[in-house]
């Protein structure tokens, strides 16, 4: 349960520094934090050996380290991995490992719950219950990795990061870029930015201040459609900035792409919906007029969820859209439902306790 206390996860090293200067404690003790919480993964002072037993005790008087509880851990028979934690003062956050052949996913949650009404998505209907704190970003991957790796064990072909569970990540910006720089130093998790990918519903001004970084993830965009009523229908934050607005943003972030970098646009295909041949060149068309040239396309066949009206797209419907965007020059590649039966597939996490 969280105190009064500091919260030191989620801390940058410079505020570490701070911390301890304020106690009294040389720098290089900040520095032996900055690796144990991160590097090692630890998460009780007691295990932070190389700490003077006197200052493990002030610590752990005087400062909250951790504050997420693990309630429920669900496996698919695919291996996916979803964990129902807690917040301090008892909201869900949900988190997936997605194991594969040549690496592992795991996807966070930026925000408990989210605002945007997305009508074939599940979690839309918990609403916004709040935004997560960089430490709490933070603390979702650190139990993941210990969980299914051991307590500072490495992955042994590294770990890939997306922004796609609870949450609309550009409603929680700084949080999200404090949590990503700590993240990717080298001494702590080491999960650099091309290794992790932001999923956005289109917060046009957010995606033109992320153009702007130097040092940033990959992108994704989620469209599923490619004309303004239907896509007013499916996601309502479209009313605030229609398709036209959008893809103008998206032209801007084109432009700043560098060598290595990837940008995708997310199109969840829901059954006689949004994934005839007349939409797959519609989807063309508004990419071509847009100026696109480098982005690709994420197929997402539609997760079905008790409460949702939507159907996933007939797999031979899902395979043609792929093949008439090919025919129109477009990339594109479908994502494997992964975790369905255990409620962790994109658009299916509503924190379900069972």
């Amino acid at each position: 349960m969280m105190t009064d206390r500091l919260h030191i996860l989620g801390k940058k090293r410079s505020e570490l520094a701070q911390i301890f200067a304020e106690m009294g404690e040389p720098r290089f003790r900040a520095d032996q934090m900055f690796r144990s919480v991160y590097g090692r993964r630890l998460r009780s002072f007691d295990e932070m050996t190389d700490l003077p037993k006197g200052l493990r005790k002030k610590l752990s008087e005087e400062i909250q380290l951790c504050s997420l509880i693990v309630e429920s851990t669900f496996i698919s028979l695919d291996g996916t991995r979803r964990f129902l934690m807690r917040t301090h003062d008892g909201y869900p956050v949900e988190t997936v490992f997605i194991p594969t052949e040549n690496r592992d996913t795991i996807c966070f949650s930026s925000q408990s719950g989210c605002p945007l009404k997305c009508d074939f998505c599940l979690t839309a209907r918990l609403g916004l219950l709040r935004n997560l704190t960089a430490g709490e970003i933070i603390e979702q991957i650190i139990i993941v990795l210990n969980d299914v790796y051991g307590v500072g064990k490495e992955a042994p072909h590294g770990t890939n990061l997306v922004a796609m569970g609870e949450g609309e990540p550009f409603l929680n910006f700084e949080n999200l870029l404090n949590a990503v720089e700590i993240m990717s130093d080298e001494t702590g998790l080491h999960i650099v930015p091309g290794r992790i990918t932001i999923s956005t519903a289109g917060i046009v001004p957010k995606i033109y201040e992320f153009a702007e970084l130097d040092r940033r993830p990959n992108l994704a965009i989620s469209l599923t459609a490619a004309n303004d009523e239907l896509r007013n229908r499916l996601m309502p934050i479209n009313k605030r900035w229609p398709i036209k607005e959008l893809m103008d943003a998206a032209k801007t972030f084109e432009q700043t792409l560098k060598r290595g970098e990837r940008f995708t646009f997310e199109y969840v295909l829901l059954g006689d919906v949004n994934d005839s041949a007349e939409h797959a060149a519609e989807l063309a068309e508004l990419i071509r007029k847009s100026g696109l040239q480098k982005v690709k396309i994420n197929l997402i066949p539609h997760n079905p969820a008790e409460g949702l009206e939507y159907s996933p797209s007939d797999p031979q419907h899902v395979k043609r859209f792929k093949k008439d965007l090919a025919s129109y020059g477009i990339d594109s590649y479908i994502r494997t439902p992964r975790g369905r039966d255990i409620y962790a597939a994109c658009g299916q996490l509503a924190a379900k306790a069972a």
